[in-house]
């Protein structure tokens, strides 16, 4: 029991020592916090006057910082606007677009109003720069003198002009216009800046193009009155497929190199482009239809020729010329070119035939002395053996003129039912009808002045001879078979059937006298010495005419251009002449007409059939 009250005891000992540190402790934490709050009511005035420091020094760091970011942006916006207005420099141009390019960005996404006109005065600037750079480059290729030469050399911008180009075009594509950024401030300046230089580029480049032909145009019209109609015509031809091809190529060439490239304003620009090329077509065609009709009997062919050209290349010009927009659409200036051609055509088909007529009455023509191929003759065969060369347009202008509406003045109307017969495709038959009437109208023109001879004798040469080439060249051997097949089965029958006759007056009047001097009178028969007498004077009568024969022989040459016809010709003579008179001979030496024979029987019939085979050499 004394072991437990010891330890309790002890306990309780312990215990008082212990509440007693704990009181120590508990005054002295009272004591610490007592002092704590003083301290904090000490320090709290400091602390709020530190915060409010710290929110200066802040206040102050980020004005600084504003301040230097202010200066830096007005700093690059001097440099950039330097740039702009320097213009593009070499090698920069990249530099330049992308300057233009963040000045746009910086009007797009910054709300400053003052910063948003800077950056667009600036960017309209620019614009204007490149622009005059885009002219600049254009004029370089579309300055000087063309290529000259005899034949037409296609040029265009250069490869490396183009390569200079084309970045420089897309991005002025890029810019911005009110139609793609309307509320950009540039934009309604920049659209009229772009429609300038563009507006230029049509006007340098229609104007370089119109001197590239202009050349040829000149030189063209200066040899239409000495060239060949066809050939004339073909080279005007050639001329006009030149311009359509210099359309063709300036018109990819626009598509490519156009800054505004809207299809409104690109057929607008391509209108202004052909403007001068359409000046110039114009202005050459009619220059060669004035050529045409000062003398169309000459230049029927120039005519013919040009008129087929410009029908070919009809399709071709009204889808290249569609381009230029529909407040150009209904303007065609071929098809006012070919209206104006195609007028002169169709009066050459009557004038022609009045020529021929007119050219039987003519002074000078088929002259006294003169049995010879007539002028008319020669002219005739060269305009039908030209007729197949330009046979698409002689048809198509018959058609529209009317089956036999070119007899002027022959007081003959052609039926409708008639008319009505022939239309598109029939372009054969109508020209097959045309040239009947030539041939007969040349053969009546010939017969007329065959009898304006004073001795038929030599009028008949003369119509044999014209007859015969013409046959021969139109008929038996053209010189381009061609021909032959414009004729039809009349006209080759009035051309054989005139042959005939003209061969037939031919030995009608000059021969027949001969053949009349050695037939059988009365007096003949009666016998005794008239008798006698009238056959001494028929063989002197008959030399004497065969002589006269052999004389007007050796002036007027017949067929000198047919030998074959010519060689006909003589057998038939020698067959006429010969028999007859040795046949006459032999009858009247039987009979004893004279005690000298050979004193009338002046030549033998070998010697008259020698010098008749000499008469035609």
């Amino acid at each position: 029991m004394d072991d437990d009250s010891a330890e309790i005891e002890l306990l309780e000992q312990n215990l008082n020592k212990t509440r007693q540190i704990s009181q120590r402790m508990t005054s002295i934490l009272t004591s610490f916090d007592t002092r704590l709050v003083k301290l904090e009511k000490s320090i709290l005035p400091l602390y709020t006057s530190t915060q409010k420091l710290k929110q200066r020094a802040l206040n102050i760091d980020s004005a600084l910082l504003k301040i230097d970011e202010v200066a830096s942006s007005q700093e690059g916006v001097a440099v950039e606007e330097g740039l702009i207005l320097r213009g593009p420099q070499p090698g920069q141009l990249e530099v330049y677009m992308g300057t233009l390019e963040r000045l746009n960005a910086a009007i797009a996404f910054k709300a400053s109003a003052a910063d948003s006109r800077d950056n667009a005065r600036l960017v309209e600037t620019g614009a204007k720069k490149l622009t005059q750079l885009y002219t600049k480059l254009v004029a370089e290729g579309s300055s000087g003198s063309p290529p000259i030469g005899l034949e037409f050399t296609l040029t265009v911008l250069p490869p490396a002009l183009i390569a200079s180009l084309q970045p420089l075009v897309a991005f002025l594509r890029t810019l911005p216009l009110p139609s793609t950024h309307p509320s950009h401030p540039a934009a309604p300046e920049i659209l009229a800046t772009l429609k300038d230089a563009q507006r230029g580029y049509a006007d340098m480049r229609g104007t370089w193009n119109r001197k590239a032909l202009e050349t040829h145009a000149k030189r063209l019209i200066d040899r239409a009155e000495t060239l060949d109609g066809v050939t004339a015509g073909k080279d005007f031809g050639t001329w006009v497929d030149n311009l359509l091809r210099v359309a063709e190529t300036e018109y990819t060439l626009l598509a490519d190199l156009a800054p505004l490239p809207s299809s409104s304003l690109l057929a607008s620009t391509y209108d202004a482009l052909l403007t001068p090329l359409l000046t110039l077509f114009t202005d050459t065609l009619s220059s060669l239809t004035s050529l045409i009709k000062r003398s169309l009997h000459k230049y029927t062919f120039h005519a013919l020729a040009a008129y087929s050209s410009l029908a070919t290349s009809q399709t071709r010009w009204e889808v290249l010329f569609s381009r230029r927009g529909d407040a150009r659409r209904d303007a065609n200036e071929l098809r006012d070119g070919l209206n104006a051609i195609r007028g002169v055509c169709l009066r050459s088909f009557p004038e022609f035939l009045v020529d021929l007529k007119m050219a039987a009455t003519a002074p000078g023509k088929g002259g006294e002395l003169s049995v010879g191929l007539a002028d008319i003759t020669v002219s005739t065969v060269k305009y039908m053996e030209r007729i197949p060369e330009v046979q698409e347009a002689v048809g198509s202008a018959l058609l529209s003129l009317g089956d036999g509406n070119w007899k002027m003045g022959d007081g003959k109307q052609i039926g409708k039912a008639q008319k009505s017969t022939l239309g598109e495709g029939d372009e054969n038959t109508i020209i097959k009808h045309y040239i009947f009437d030539v041939v007969n109208t040349i053969i009546s023109s010939l017969t007329t002045m065959s009898r304006t001879q004073r001795r038929g004798a030599f009028g008949s040469i003369f119509l044999l001879n014209n007859i015969s080439y013409f046959r021969s060249r139109v008929l038996l051997n053209p010189t381009n078979p061609a021909t032959a097949r414009l004729l039809s089965k009349p006209t080759e029958e009035s051309l054989n059937s005139n042959f005939r006759t003209a061969k037939a007056g031919y030995f009608d009047a000059n021969f027949s006298p001969l053949m009349q001097a050695l037939t059988e009178d009365v007096r003949e028969k009666a016998g005794g010495s008239a008798w006698r007498a009238a056959t001494k004077e028929k063989f002197t009568r008959f030399y004497d005419l065969f002589e006269e024969v052999g004389e007007r022989h050796r002036m007027a040459k017949v067929l000198e251009e047919d030998e074959e016809g010519r060689l006909a010709v003589v057998e038939e003579v020698v067959k006429l002449v010969v028999p007859s008179l040795q046949q006459f001979t032999q009858k009247q030496r039987d009979k004893e007409f004279s005690k000298n024979p050979q004193k009338y029987i002046k030549l033998s019939t070998e010697e008259v059939e020698s010098q008749i085979r000499s008469f035609y050499r």
